[in-house]
């Protein structure tokens, strides 16, 4: 099969990869599309030191499985994979098992290929209703959903979302439904200019004052916008990292220290519920597509997608 591989020698798109084998209690599937976001971006640039097949964020086609229940279902999948009968799961189940393996991202072979080994506890059915398209942001919209897991949002809160981007843009709305007063923080109008078609205040970083939010959602991706979040906290106010990024972070954290701020780390969320929303299409994702390619211009796909203001590019099998 083809499989879009990370080597020593960088990305390498391999056309003879052995298809996987089937397992116990696992199904494979037929990837139709596959979402390249900023941890893929990562990965490329030596984050977790990762080797094999790239990709997380997926949409395909249960072809073969040990269970026939799941055969021929249009299915998505949590990224996290765990033995459940060890002792650790009762107290860190998937997410935080300390010998999960995680798809495309540690010690596990992800969705950039024609067919991916899925454990069944981990797939989810994508609704009738929901196209491709929208079923391959399952994962990071369940990402954007877990802060509200997290953080009890009340309707007086002020919320910055920093970093208009792929994740940025997903927490913006989910934020925003839940009533809370939202502003979209970017570097340039430019970046910007999508937050307010959706009718979304927006500001540019510089131009606002010191500790002037409760809540500040860091999804830059960079020190630099970190350093603005913390910034841009108020004192005893909530900091949210939504970022992961290759290399070592370089701060002063001299604020979060003397403002009493709550540094919290947030990662994956409620799939079910991601998928939900995309049914009932209270959530818009399509809008953050820039570009589809085949997984045969797989160079020129992640080439875009490094590429300043572009948010979603897919990957077509």
């Amino acid at each position: 099969m083809r499989a879009l591989k990370l080597t020593e020698r960088g990305l390498v798109l391999d056309h003879n990869y052995p298809k996987p084998a089937l397992s116990k209690d696992e199904s494979i599937v037929r990837v139709l599309l596959a979402g390249v976001c900023s941890t893929d971006l990562e990965l490329v640039k030596g984050y977790y030191g990762f080797s094999g097949v790239l990709g997380h964020e997926f949409v395909g086609v249960v072809e073969h499985s040990t269970s026939e229940n799941w055969l021929g279902r249009r299915v998505v999948s949590t990224i996290n994979f765990a033995d459940k009968c060890t002792p650790e799961f009762a107290e860190f189940g998937y997410e935080h098992h300390p010998h999960r393996t995680v798809l495309g991202i540690v010690a596990r072979d992800g969705a950039m290929a024609d067919y991916v080994a899925i454990p069944n506890d981990n797939l989810l059915e994508v609704p009738a209703n929901v196209a491709d398209e929208s079923a391959v942001f399952a994962e990071p919209l369940a990402a954007a959903l877990r802060i509200a897991e997290q953080i009890a949002l009340l309707p007086s809160h002020s919320v910055a979302v920093l970093g208009p981007g792929r994740l940025g843009m997903l927490v913006a709305q989910i934020m925003a439904m839940r009533g809370t007063r939202v502003t979209v923080v970017g570097r340039s109008d430019p970046s910007l200019v999508l937050a307010s078609k959706m009718k979304m205040q927006v500001a540019k970083a510089e131009e606002l004052p010191t500790s002037c939010f409760e809540v500040v959602v860091d999804c830059t991706g960079s020190p630099g916008g970190l350093e603005q979040a913390i910034r841009l906290t108020k004192p005893r106010g909530t900091l949210v990292l939504k970022s992961t990024y290759e290399g070592a972070a370089s701060i002063n954290l001299t604020k979060v220290v003397v403002d009493e701020i709550h540094v919290l780390g947030s990662r994956c969320g409620p799939m079910g519920a991601a998928l939900r929303l995309l049914s009932r299409q209270e959530v818009d994702v399509t809008c953050l597509i820039d570009a589809r390619y085949s997984v045969n211009e797989a160079e020129e796909a992640f080439q875009l997608a490094s590429q300043p203001g572009i948010r979603k590019v897919l990957l077509g099998f």
